[in-house]
């Protein structure tokens, strides 16, 4: 009977990464920064709100996570936690840089001193590689981050690889490419392309207003994404994965079909406004997630044209 850690539970992956362990048999810990004002939304949604003892931990406090981590004794810690919003991280560079970055030391740094045989899961992203045009990155691109954020997450992988090979700790990074799911909240682009076209479908005269709609992404399903991170802590050594699709579309073809799906024309609802365009935003994300596939024997069981779809209607079921 194993017992995981996950830190930043309240959000999407959170939720569905505590909903897999539950399904394995694990004892299920969420870590937030005040449990009792903790979100659990996405843990009611997902029906698994009973079972995870929510802890408050604040991976900004070093004597925070040390003191949690030697109480519950977690076999598996996953650090999904800090601010995932790289439009966000524009304006608040700083809390960015604090949260993902010196979080994810004070968790390394803990485990290393609690003595305690974990294994830590670490959330990266494909934003730590920028624009590598329409090269598909793996885990030997290098990182050229265009955005707070991906700074910020190429500092926190260093000092997984760091304390991985110092301290032969069982420390990986998943470079996830984006996944998306009905639990994101509006701000990010494709929950507020659904929520639009699904208002529009029942009635509303409003538009819906976005940035540049050419960018291209390789968009996955969150619930596939959260089997790699499983995955990564299973494996005798530790290593870092791109976790990723391996097929890349454009923002306005994820418009399409959800707009189709609701049955309405994109183009009569949609427009492209400048000033939502980020200072500097990467214009396409290749991957190629072959060595998860041959090294984890995973692959995404689901495409952006899936996502869409199921979008748009497990969203309605709630």
């Amino acid at each position: 009977m194993k017992t995981a850690l996950i830190c930043g539970i309240s959000g999407q992956d959170g939720a569905y990464l505590a909903k897999l362990l539950l399904s394995q048999g694990y004892t299920v810990f969420g870590g937030s920064r005040d449990a009792h004002m903790a979100s659990r939304r996405n843990l009611v949604r997902l029906g698994i709100e009973k079972e995870v003892q929510v802890v408050s931990i604040s991976i900004n406090d070093f004597r925070s996570v040390l003191q949690n981590l030697l109480r519950i004794k977690p076999d598996e810690v996953y650090n999904l936690a800090g601010q995932s919003s790289v439009g966000l991280s524009f304006e608040q560079p700083v809390e960015t840089l604090e949260s993902v970055s010196v979080g994810t030391l004070n968790l390394l740094e803990a485990i290393r001193f609690s003595n305690l045989p974990i294994r830590f899961y670490n959330a990266g992203s494909s934003e730590c590689f920028g624009d590598t045009g329409s090269e598909a990155a793996d885990e030997m691109t290098p990182f050229r981050p265009r955005s707070p954020y991906g700074v910020a997450k190429a500092a926190a992988f260093w000092q997984v690889a760091n304390y991985r090979e110092a301290y032969q700790l069982h420390a990986s990074t998943g470079i996830l490419f984006n996944h998306e799911s009905p639990l994101r909240p509006e701000r990010f682009v494709t929950q507020k392309i659904v929520a639009t076209a699904k208002r529009i479908a029942q009635g509303s005269n409003e538009m819906l207003t976005l940035g540049n709609i050419d960018i291209a992404r390789d968009w996955g399903w969150a619930p596939d994404y959260v089997e790699a991170m499983w995955l990564m802590l299973q494996q005798e050594q530790a290593d870092d994965y791109v976790i990723a699709t391996g097929h890349t579309t454009k923002l306005r073809d994820f418009i399409r079909i959800v707009f189709d799906s609701v049955g309405l024309d994109w183009e009569d609802y949609v427009r492209s406004d400048e000033s939502f365009f980020r200072p500097t935003d990467i214009a396409e994300g290749h991957a190629n997630p072959g060595k998860a596939r041959q090294k984890l024997s995973w692959s995404a069981k689901h495409k952006m044209e899936d996502v869409a779809r199921l979008m748009v209607e497990e969203g309605s079921q709630h």
